[in-house]
């Protein structure tokens, strides 16, 4: 019997690169692999369906689940994880020092079903008390104006969400102090040049991190990994040969940030700020699997309901393909 011939979505990872490169391979398959931005691959594969497999944003597949309506089933492989204690920029001249000062602001967000945006209204509402509700969301394109929904969204009357006016960009509104901040997993380009009057909600966002990590045990996800949902159906065997894949690829991308002879990534104190990482975190500070993050995925799924972005609760079993919530053992 041949392998399977399947598209394959993803980023460019030191966790993924040994899949891209053949160093590892995928039983029962022969990938065609696509390097692609989480931008293109997540509009591609929730508007079209364009990919056998494919990287997903956690917020709008949990979206599809939640409507009943999922093309594809998802595997326990998380591509991405960030602390989003980096992700609140602000105009540092409008009053802004702490987060109950963004009460009655006007922030800007690309999207708000974006899994980032998700975790830091979250986090603004468990660690300070500011609801949702509490801000304005400003939505639009950030470099490019006129930005969709990847999935349209039906949220609660009391959320209030403007649009961006017409041919205009967050970044370019931030810039010109039109809204009092912005949210989002990718760093306004007024923040990267420098403007003097844009800067982090957290200065020592790090720092900030590391409390919240310590209190609360979670390390946020972002994204997962996903396969089209027939073919799930018609190859059973499918899914858990993703997870032991990718899996093993993680393990290659562990062993060689942690080999500092001559160090894998283009950073100094590697070998400083990994044994921080494990000192704080553990040595598996990247988990995969069900049981090891269901807390991190349960308060996500509890955050999505409450921001209404599910129209119920979805257990997070749902989430995942049946063969993957379980593996054998010697």
């Amino acid at each position: 019997m041949s392998n399977l011939n399947l598209s394959l979505a993803m980023g460019d990872y030191d966790r993924t690169r040994p899949i891209y490169d053949g160093r590892v391979k995928i039983d029962g398959v022969d990938p065609v692999c696509m390097l692609l931005s989480p931008e293109e691959m997540f509009f591609r594969a929730f508007r079209h369906q364009a990919f056998d497999i494919s990287e997903l944003s956690l917020s709008s597949y949990s979206i599809s689940v939640a409507r009943g309506e999922p093309h594809y089933v998802a595997v326990p492989i998380f591509l991405s994880r960030a602390f989003r204690h980096t992700s609140i920029y602000i105009r540092t001249d409008k009053g802004i020092s702490t987060p109950a000062d963004l009460r009655g602001r006007r922030i800007g967000i690309a999207e708000y079903q974006l899994s980032a945006n998700v975790w830091v209204r979250g986090i603004l509402k468990d660690e300070y008390g500011l609801g949702a509700e509490d801000i304005v969301w400003v939505r639009g394109g950030m470099n490019t104006a006129g930005r969709p929904e990847k999935i349209k969204v039906d949220l609660p009357p009391n959320v209030k969400v403007e649009e961006a006016p017409q041919g205009a960009t967050l970044n370019a509104m931030l810039a010109a102090g039109e809204i009092d901040g912005f949210i989002g997993p990718r760093a306004p380009l007024c923040y990267d040049e420098e403007h003097p009057h844009v800067g982090r909600l957290f200065t020592d966002s790090i720092g900030a991190a590391e409390d919240y990590f310590r209190r609360t045990a979670i390390f946020p996800i972002m994204h997962v990994l996903g396969v089209r949902r027939r073919l799930a159906d018609e190859h059973p065997w499918l899914p858990g040969a993703l997870l032991k894949a990718f899996t093993r690829s993680k393990a290659m991308s562990d062993a060689a940030l942690a080999d500092t002879s001559a160090t894998k990534v283009t950073m100094p104190f590697v070998e400083d700020n990994l044994r921080r990482a494990r000192n704080l975190m553990g040595n598996d500070i990247w988990s995969y699997g069900v049981d090891q993050n269901r807390k991190v995925l349960e308060t996500f799924l509890g955050y999505h309901y409450e921001q209404g972005l599910s129209p119920r609760k979805v257990d997070v079993n749902e989430l995942f393909h049946p063969a993957t919530l379980e593996s054998f053992s010697l």
